[in-house]
């Protein structure tokens, strides 16, 4: 079998294993979050990133929510990294874009982060900050999910069919 039909193949797997309650869980906590009038803030690192910054479009022009990426401002991103350093760049710019209990923080992760082993730190520290300041925590991730999954309010984990295959699939499925 070619590597399109095996592809294809695993997607409807894919499919056929999502977790619909949490879909309609994360559809019910967006309609609320642009009920009160908050705002939706995406991070991704890698893939991730790109989908991240491409949502902020659909998210506002679709959905009618005020939407934001630090992703999409290289100059003031790049100096947080510069000033802040790496893990701590995303929770600057959330503290500066003043992230509050009506807003949500939206994740694109392959892995989901995870602090001990080094992995998207700067993903995690910023779903630190936003628990505490009570936003709404929201993720499209994949293998377990990583510190995602573990503190999201809704969390869709995209199953893995072949851990070969985890990276386009998870990042296929965030768009």
């Amino acid at each position: 079998m070619n590597y399109i039909n095996v592809y294809l193949k695993e997607a409807t797997e894919i499919i056929k294993l999502l977790d619909c309650n949490s879909i309609e869980k994360m559809v019910d906590i967006l309609c609320g979050i642009r009920q009160k009038g908050g705002r939706l803030f995406f991070l991704g690192v890698g893939g991730g990133a790109g989908n991240a910054t491409h949502a902020v479009n659909d998210f506002r022009k679709i959905a009618g929510i005020e939407s934001y990426s630090p992703l999409d401002n290289v100059s003031e991103l790049t100096a947080r990294i510069n000033d802040d350093g790496w893990e701590g760049a995303f929770v600057e710019w959330l503290k500066i874009s003043r992230l509050n209990s009506n807003d949500g923080v939206f994740i694109f992760s392959v892995g989901g982060g995870n602090e001990k082993k080094g992995i998207s730190v700067n993903l995690v520290r910023a779903l630190q900050y936003a628990s505490e300041t009570g936003a709404k925590i929201l993720g499209v991730v994949g293998r377990d999910g990583g510190y995602t999954a573990g503190v999201a309010d809704s969390c869709v984990v995209i199953p893995t069919v072949n851990p070969a295959s985890v990276t386009p699939h998870t990042e296929a499925f965030q768009a």
